[in-house]
């Protein structure tokens, strides 16, 4: 679409300008990090996005990030308003837990995916979440507005999304520094040699199914995963407490798998159908639930701690298992 005048005058005046003049102090700074001091209110993302759109401009010329300020420098940038979404609100299920002007946190459902990807254009929980908060435009991106972590489609459980750019910022700074406590709960196949223990191996993208993950022993991202046996049951199975100290794509899944106890009804990584299980139990998707999630608050610096019982169908099946030992 090709922007009037008109359209391009009124989206300046909706426009907000700040002038910084760079001190002594700052001299041979990177660009970046000062407007990180200047502009705390906006997350890192979003300012590295303004310099490389030419939004930031160090007198009066586009500049780079990594640019080292002058004493003089007079350091000029313009926040556009949020870019309008392309993706249309629609109701979808989920349970909220807390909310507040900062940050919303909820109960996600299986089943649901969390931003818009190949092949999921809709029903996401970002359409949800769309719906249900007025002003998330902006933040993390117009794909994935207040997403800070994501859980798999078919993982239920504890999420926290932001509302506001500095709760983006403030969470995402939290996860990264493992400020945030996560706990799953899950079903595997097989039994541990050990009743707890944890698990560090990178992980990366699987060499020849790009649908998986998979343990690398060169590259990858560093992976912490930790175990504690809650419960042995019938058939081989056994109901497990997870606390992952990194958040990687399919860490528990991986990690599990990797040690031989995968995921119970986790097909993609070689988990135990249920359904096989003497044809009395049936699950469409992977045993695993998000538990709980702790945190400081980002903004207020109060402690944070929701809870999300069992999903119903995980709990069905837990009473399943248990039942087949009685028989």
């Amino acid at each position: 679409m090709i922007e009037t005048d008109h359209e391009s005058k009124h989206q300046l005046s909706q426009a907000k300008i700040f002038e910084f003049a760079v001190s002594v102090d700052n001299e041979g700074q990177r660009l970046d990090r000062f407007l990180v001091e200047k502009l705390p209110d906006l997350s890192r993302s979003r300012i590295s996005n303004l310099i490389r759109s030419g939004f930031i401009l160090v007198n009066g010329i586009s500049s780079k990030a990594a640019n080292r300020l002058k004493n003089g420098d007079i350091i000029k940038a313009t926040l556009q308003p949020p870019q309008p979404l392309e993706l249309r609100p629609e109701k979808v299920d989920f349970t909220v837990l807390y909310e507040d002007e900062h940050l919303l946190v909820i109960a996600k459902p299986p089943g649901i995916v969390v931003h818009p990807g190949s092949g999921h254009k809709d029903g996401t929980l970002v359409h949800g979440l769309l719906d249900h908060c007025e002003n998330l435009s902006g933040i993390s991106g117009v794909e994935r507005p207040g997403i800070v972590h994501r859980l798999d489609k078919d993982t239920s459980g504890v999420m926290v999304v932001a509302k506001d750019d500095k709760s983006h910022q403030g969470l995402v700074e939290l996860f990264k520094s493992r400020q945030v406590k996560k706990v799953y709960h899950a079903i595997i196949a097989g039994r541990p040699r050990i009743q707890k223990g944890c698990l560090s191996r990178s992980i990366g993208r699987h060499r020849s199914n790009r649908r998986k993950m998979a343990v690398l022993e060169h590259g990858g991202r560093e992976a912490v995963t930790c175990w504690t046996v809650l419960e042995e049951l019938p058939n081989n199975l056994t109901y497990i407490e997870v606390r992952p100290e990194t958040g990687r794509t399919h860490q528990i899944r991986v990690h599990m798998a990797y040690l031989g106890h995968p995921v119970a009804g986790d097909e993609l990584y070689g988990g135990k159908k249920l359904d096989v299980l003497q044809e009395k139990i049936t699950v469409e998707r992977q045993c695993l639930h998000a538990y709980s999630l702790s945190f400081r608050h980002p903004v207020s610096g109060e402690l944070m701690e929701y809870f999300s019982p069992l999903w119903p169908d995980i709990q069905q099946t837990l009473e399943k298992i248990r039942q087949l030992g009685n028989n």
